[in-house]
């Protein structure tokens, strides 16, 4: 994989596991050159509970992925969500040595490195710094204050905040499947990346993942994340509720569920009725699709009611924090057959259903544009970019060798302080053997 920029995006799901191949096109658009997928057996809303049952699911998906795309596989981009994540707003500041100079890329570098370091509790990591707005020497709503000049650089971050148990249990699971660990993204960050448009995000928008597990939301204003939670509820509870309300077995709960499944009963008649096979020796089940429907929409507007309940306390009947763009649906949840109206319905929001087919090659296979790999294409898309901004650097960094200017420090490519926690993290991992 060394002579083409090619990544690999790894969704580590409650339900499935995906592992998406891909590089860049001609046009800037993701060429999907092979796909795996097998089915999740260790993981539980989000978080791995059983170690040997997610390394063989992760090695499957691997495995086929490398079967379908004919490339060695290596690093991952891997996704990271769960019931443990939470976020937090917080504020700091560095005083500059020299404000006569310009502010530049290692002003801010300094700042964030200094939120990474805030304590937390104990057994919990800082998973994302993100960067919302810059105050410069008390000159506030500064979006980008490189090229400035002052003396004191303040900034509001959103920290994105996870278990460490958790998080090095994924990196366990990684490194024992053979695989190196490229970066780690929050899903519901992967998954906005997949299905928003800039204009969405300048607007005001909620994305809403429905995965098996978890339902993870991400709430983007003037084009920067404001926002995000995850709700410990997902499709499977969904499938769980069918099964006991119908007392049939959780394969045919959930066949139940994408086949005739819908979150608005008043659409069913009361003679419409679907017929199960029985366990052996035992006469079938018949089971009518308005009690099914009844069962569905008790739980989705369950769901949907706690992540408005976010979306409320995010603040978005304040006129700053207005989401014009509405709610955008994704994840296999988002395929249930109305949930759309029974979204608009609760929330009075606009609302449709996103699609990962805008940053797809045309080439690509039609099922690759289903909610169900929003987060994968969302996580390849990170792997990509990172291979393009390492290019740019190296380019820039070689321009800089030949010109041989007094000023630069030849210390070699400056590391982000995401690939220091990267580094650290593989660290860990090798002294944890």
């Amino acid at each position: 994989m060394e002579n083409e920029n090619i990544a690999v995006g790894l969704d580590i799901g409650t339900t499935k596991i995906v592992a998406m191949v891909g590089k860049n096109d001609t046009y800037n658009k993701i060429e999907v050159l092979g796909l795996g997928r097998a089915k999740s057996l260790g993981v539980h809303r989000g978080v791995v509970n059983n170690i040997t049952q997610t390394i063989q699911s992760i090695q499957q998906a691997i495995d086929q992925a490398e079967a379908t795309s004919g490339k060695k596989i290596e690093k991952v981009d891997v996704g990271i969500a769960g019931q443990h994540i939470r976020s937090l707003h917080h504020s700091d500041y560095i005083t500059r040595s020299y404000p006569d100079r310009v502010i530049d890329e290692n002003d801010i570098e300094r700042l964030i490195n200094q939120v990474y370091k805030l304590v937390m509790l104990p057994g919990e990591e800082i998973i994302h710094v993100l960067p919302q707005d810059y105050k410069v020497d008390g000159q506030a709503e500064i979006k980008t204050p490189t090229g400035m000049y002052g003396g004191r650089l303040e900034a509001n971050f959103h920290v994105v905040v996870g278990q460490v148990s958790s998080i090095r249990n994924i990196g366990r699971c990684i490194k024992s499947a053979g695989l190196e660990l490229s970066s780690i993204t929050l899903e519901p960050l992967a998954s906005a990346n997949a299905v928003l448009s800039q204009e969405e995000k300048e607007a005001g928008v909620a994305l809403i993942d429905i995965g098996g597990g978890t339902t993870d939301l991400a709430i983007f204003k003037d084009g920067i994340i404001r926002h995000t939670a995850v709700i410990p509820f997902g499709g499977g509870v969904i499938t769980e509720d069918i099964k006991e309300g119908c007392s049939i077995i959780e394969k045919q709960a959930e066949l139940l569920k994408t086949k005739f499944g819908s979150a608005w009963p008043g659409e069913n008649k009361d003679n419409e009725i679907v017929s199960i096979p029985g366990l052996r020796g035992r006469d079938p089940k018949e089971i009518t699709l308005k009690n099914l429907s009844k069962i569905i929409h008790a739980r989705i507007v369950e769901i949907v009611e706690q992540v408005f309940l976010e979306i409320k306390n995010y603040g978005f009947e304040d006129n700053k924090k207005k989401l014009i763009a509405g709610i955008v649906l994704t994840g296999g949840g988002a395929q249930l057959k109305h949930i759309k109206q029974l979204v608009e319905y609760i929330t009075g929001m606009d609302t449709r259903i996103g699609y990962p087919n805008e940053h797809l090659s045309s080439s690509s296979d039609v099922e690759l544009s289903s909610p169900i790999y929003a987060t994968a294409v969302g996580l390849l898309m990170n792997g990509l970019n990172e291979y393009d901004k390492k290019d740019k650097k190296d380019k820039i960094e070689s321009q800089q060798e030949t010109v041989k200017d007094a000023t630069v420090s030849n210390e070699g490519p400056k590391k982000t302080v995401f690939d220091k926690w990267i580094e650290k993290f593989r660290d860990f991992l090798e002294n944890a053997e």
